[in-house]
């Protein structure tokens, strides 16, 4: 961890140390107004102790480190290492904004509308408890709507929002931008949409009159040129867990490096340099591995745990707060990265199909009802047929629910897409496929799923095979289902098979839903009330369940390429290889330790894909004609 001023100017006005030793020198009485605006400025200097007076919170040192850090700097990055508190900070930060600044306007927004709101989850957190009793009586009040919540505090307010809705970021302005989760927030969302924010400053007026008065002042020599008043500049704090070295972060993190030690060419000709116009802005980097945190901050079994069952470059990223290289793993996630669609491009998310296009659904069933239990994953593939692809549209990952709740979730995606196919894993799939079918909850639907039974696995009987398929195939009756055996020889050429389609950018990951694609996904009808997608549902009101249900997609695709990245091969003494998490990963214990069962989901799909396009050219082989015509001698 460090804090280097490097060329920029130095900001003491926010030294505590010398704003402190400077009231020191006054003696006596003061005026009301000079002792209020003194008193204003030492709460300012003195972050901890202004939060421990107003809030009733003490802080570790880091923290209050921290917290000057976002109210000191313009342009601030903050890369934290998991359990480092991270979203309570930041919740302090906002609520002193809006105390200690009138008129201060905050933008909090996050990947998903649910992160965002977190941050205010925790300020009711804090203002709930007795000792904050100072801060309430200056007004505090959250409203939460379907789509926004808001904090005030006077004239202040800090507003969070769905980052999804790209347009209606654009209308808002603000003066202080907190992104969350900066990792989850598209780079051309980051450089189109939130960046303009920054460029209109405030009171324009009265800065453009204050400027013509201190010229005249300064022209009759009753002012000298270093006493302007300097205006604020508008901020943006980021905050994030450090990504890959291949990742956009690094990239602005390298950038944000060279500007504060002055090794930045600020005239080189980059697109995302708009936050960089000021010259006098002040930038800071904080990075706050776990050995910066007080011992008492982490559980040092779950520490030790992670050490033991982490990968070093996991451990480095996770915990160190370490930009690392990307691993050479069997899937390679630049490589997945190259086949995902930019946000604003389709295929974007969906949550209900377009009724003219098709799609293919791929499960991994497992039903336990224990939190820390493997998930029962489906995925969702659009057809693009002409180009020979599938898109990952929509996807879902969920344990520790019952049967029922996975069946009503596999009836609504039935229902809302056009399914041309399904595909599972034989190992539970026949059992609950035979649960759907036998249920009166598809009974009441009228939906019977048919099992098409072909063998597929030898490759010289590989167009037979299709062909049987395809004889038996039946969408309108919805005989289309598969249930794969997972054999040695199947598991190896699934896995080569995915690689390949990776590789050559025959499967696809959707981009996020944003502008008028979200505002229609938000308008479809689907069992809303019914299903469950998550363990920990806090939105009530439909409008805010279909905003985290869309928001939930883009975080489970991104959930399905990094279990991919986590596979290693093997390969055993007889030459059988192995797919499956390391060793080491696998013995984690917990709600959210690794797994492995939306990268199988994806193998089966990307298989019934391959199926599916053969099924569609496939003709059945001629019979030689034979143009002898015996005859009797």
């Amino acid at each position: 961890m460090a804090w280097q001023k490097g060329k920029q100017r130095y900001r003491n006005e926010y030294s505590a140390t010398e704003f402190n030793n400077y009231l020191k020198t006054f003696e006596g009485d003061l005026p009301d107004e000079e002792a209020k605006y003194l008193l204003y400025k030492f709460l300012r200097a003195n972050i901890a102790f202004t939060t421990e007076l107003f809030l009733g919170v003490k802080l570790f040192p880091f923290q209050a480190m921290a917290i000057k850090g976002m109210m000191v700097s313009d342009y601030s990055m903050f890369v934290f290492s998991r359990g480092m508190s991270k979203t309570f900070s930041t919740a302090i930060y906002v609520l002193l904004e809006c105390l200690l600044n009138p008129n201060a306007n905050i933008g909090v927004i996050a990947g998903s509308f649910r992160q965002s709101k977190q941050i205010f989850q925790k300020m009711e957190d804090i203002l709930c408890k007795p000792e904050a009793k100072l801060v309430k009586e200056c007004g505090v009040k959250i409203t939460k709507g379907t789509d926004q919540w808001t904090l005030r505090i006077g004239n202040s307010r800090a507003i969070a929002l769905p980052l999804a809705n790209g347009e209606r970021l654009r209308g808002f302005r603000f003066n202080r931008i907190v992104l969350d989760e900066f990792l989850t927030i598209p780079e051309k969302i980051f450089n189109e949409v939130i960046i303009p924010f920054l460029g209109v400053v405030e009171n324009p007026i009265e800065r453009e009159e204050l400027h013509k008065l201190e010229s005249r002042l300064i022209d009759k020599g009753e002012l000298k040129e270093k006493e302007r008043y300097v205006w604020p500049n508008n901020k943006l704090i980021i905050l994030s867990s450090p990504s890959f070295k291949f990742e956009y972060m690094f990239k602005l993190y390298k950038k944000y490096e060279g500007l504060i030690l002055g090794e930045f060419d600020q005239n080189k000709n980059d697109d995302d340099d708009d936050e960089q116009a000021a010259d006098d802005a002040y930038r800071l980097i904080m990075q706050l591995s776990y050995d910066c945190a007080p011992t008492r901050l982490y559980d040092q079994n779950l520490l030790k745990q992670a050490k033991e069952t982490m990968s070093e470059m996991q451990f480095k990223r996770e915990f160190g707060a370490q930009f690392v290289d990307e691993s050479d793993g069997y899937f390679r996630l630049s490589k997945m990265a190259s086949c995902t669609i930019a946000d604003g491009e389709f295929p974007a998310v969906e949550v209900v199909g377009n009724p003219s296009d098709d799609y293919i659904l791929a499960f991994d069933p497992n039903w336990a009802g224990n939190t820390s239990a493997d998930h029962f994953a489906m995925h969702v593939f659009k057809v693009l047929r002409d180009e020979q692809k599938v898109c990952l549209v929509h996807s879902y990952a969920l344990a520790g629910v019952s049967l029922k709740d996975h069946m009503k979730y596999f009836l609504y995606l039935i229902e809302s897409f056009n399914i041309v196919g399904i595909c599972g894993d034989y190992n539970g799939g026949v059992q609950f496929i035979n649960s759907c079918n036998e249920s009166q909850l598809f009974k009441t639907a009228k939906v019977d799923i048919g099992v098409i039974e072909v063998d597929l696995e030898k490759p010289d009987q590989w167009h037979n095979d299709v062909l049987q398929f395809k004889n038996q195939y039946n969408q309108k009756a919805r005989k289309y289902c598969i249930l794969r055996k997972p054999t040695v020889n199947w598991i190896r050429s699934g896995n080569e098979m995915l690689q390949a389609a990776i590789d050559h950018k025959r499967i696809l990951f959707a981009s996020r839903a944003v502008d008028d694609h979200f505002d229609q996904q938000r308008k479809k009808n689907l069992p809303i009330d019914e299903i469950k997608w998550d363990n920990k549902i806090t939105a009530s009101s439909k409008g805010a369940k279909m905003i985290d249900l869309i928001d939930q997609q883009k975080s489970n695709i991104e959930l399905t390429k990094s279990e991919c990245a986590n596979i290693e091969v093997t390969t055993n003494p007889q030459g059988s290889q192995s797919f499956n998490l390391p060793q080491n990963i696998r013995r984690q214990k917990g709600p959210n330790r690794a797994r492995k069962d939306s990268y199988s989901a994806l193998i089966l799909g990307n298989w019934f894909a391959k199926v599916y396009f053969d099924s569609l050219h496939i003709k059945p082989e001629k019979k030689p004609t034979s143009t002898f015509i015996p005859f009797t001698i």
